[in-house]
């Protein structure tokens, strides 16, 4: 069975999770496709996401000529199809902030798509996001394109369900994933009841490169690392204000900040602000292995988010016998277990944070370390990536039965 995967932008160093699950179901027989609407991102530290960058197609790499002769031409050999999808268009434009132009140049790398597809086969395309993805996927289906899902992973999809079309996108899928059953339960609040059925659960994986090896203990120092990238959403400011408060009590620690963004320089100047420069470390960019390494490294991993899905860096720590301190919002709750192998704290709460990072830092490492193993042996449990592939792939061999003819509302 031939699966063609759609994303926005494919591969990047904070989609992983796409690339697991791709080579999961590989690794169960399928054959995958992988396209990108906009080009790769750039100076990928990984080798494998180079790798899979060289195996990507680019929509918008066609260019202009291709993306206008691709319509011509869809228009000209099926213009009652092209009528439903130019329809289906100017539908998800009505409540969308991105307006009619922007969703009829999806309709024109759908056209793409499609005649891609077409040459080269599938069975089934699914999209990561339930942004543009997702529209694309359901232009290409009303094109006359395979039968189509996606995933959706929160918090932006979550922000603006009636700017996206959330519930048309459900209606014309075979089925939506969510990651989380929180997620789940937010699609049901935009999807029609009897679309229902269609919404299901298939958590986000790590491989067994993440199990096998046997757990180390937690070590002595007073190390903490945030793995995250420096956005709005992920609540670095707030973690800054509460090692501010922690230098101010005399506790000892330094914290290492892995990723980059477009929150860098208010990050660095609020360091320098309360004189943190010695404490507070920003790291960049790192490729897998050195996040795995800085992750063994430390007493625990914080990660004081506004807004999330369910975070897979959170899977990462556990998996590798590291507690973690992170917020009571999304999905995250599922994943960790206050007193268990974690701590949850109000989002915002600068005083909650500091807290929590205070128990971790007088925490001995050996009641650590039990709790790392204890998050290890959910993850296992949860979110083996080789047997959520399992879950994804029935659910796509369902799927390719006979396709359904478009609906009456797309005519």
């Amino acid at each position: 069975m031939k699966i063609a995967y759609l994303v926005n932008v494919y591969p990047t160093t904070s989609h992983t999770f796409i690339r697991r699950e791709i080579h999961a179901l590989e690794g169960l027989g399928f054959e995958v496709a992988r396209y990108t609407i906009r080009p790769p991102e750039p100076d990928l530290p990984a080798a494998v996401d180079r790798e899979e960058a060289a195996r990507t197609r680019c929509i918008l790499r066609a260019g202009p000529v291709e993306l206008a002769r691709a319509a011509l031409g869809a228009l000209l050999s099926r213009p009652a199809a092209f009528a439903r999808a130019l329809g289906a268009a100017l539908r998800l434009s009505r409540t969308s902030h991105r307006g009619l132009a922007l969703h009829l140049a999806y309709l024109l790398e759908a056209c793409v798509l499609f005649r891609w597809l077409r040459a080269g086969g599938a069975d089934h395309l699914h999209a990561h996001f339930a942004t543009n993805p997702a529209a694309v996927a359901l232009l290409c289906r009303e094109l006359g394109g395979p039968p189509f899902s996606f995933t959706v992973h929160g918090p932006h999809e979550f922000d603006m369900p009636e700017m996206i079309g959330l519930g048309q996108k459900i209606e014309r899928a075979a089925f939506a994933v969510a990651i989380s059953s929180y997620g789940r339960s937010q699609l049901c609040r935009w999807a029609r009841h009897q679309d229902w059925g269609k919404l299901e659960v298939v958590h986000c994986g790590l491989p067994r490169e993440y199990f096998d090896p046997p757990l180390t203990e937690v070590p002595g120092n007073q190390r903490l690392v945030c793995v995250a990238r420096l956005g709005e959403q992920k609540g670095h400011l707030l973690l800054v204000e509460a090692a501010a408060q922690l230098a101010e009590r005399g506790v000892a620690f330094e914290i290492v900040l892995i990723g980059d963004g477009p929150m860098r320089d208010p990050i660095e100047r609020l360091i320098r602000k309360h004189g943190l420069e010695d404490r507070i470390l920003l790291r960049g960019k790192m490729d897998g292995d050195q996040v795995q390494e800085s992750i063994r490294s430390s007493r625990a991993m914080v990660l004081p988010s506004f807004a999330e899905g369910l975070p897979v860096v959170i899977m990462e720590a556990l998996a590798l016998g590291r507690p973690v301190v992170t917020t009571a919002i999304a999905g995250t709750p599922e994943l960790v277990r206050p007193g268990v192998n974690g701590w949850l704290v109000p989002a915002g709460s600068v005083e909650a944070l500091r807290e929590a990072m205070r128990e971790v830092l007088c925490t001995p490492p050996s009641r650590l370390s039990e709790m790392g193993r204890r998050g290890a042996e959910l993850v296992a449990r949860e979110h083996d990536v080789t047997r959520e592939a399992q879950r994804l792939a029935e659910l796509f061999r369902r799927a390719a039965g006979p396709a359904p003819a478009p609906s009456a509302s797309a005519v």
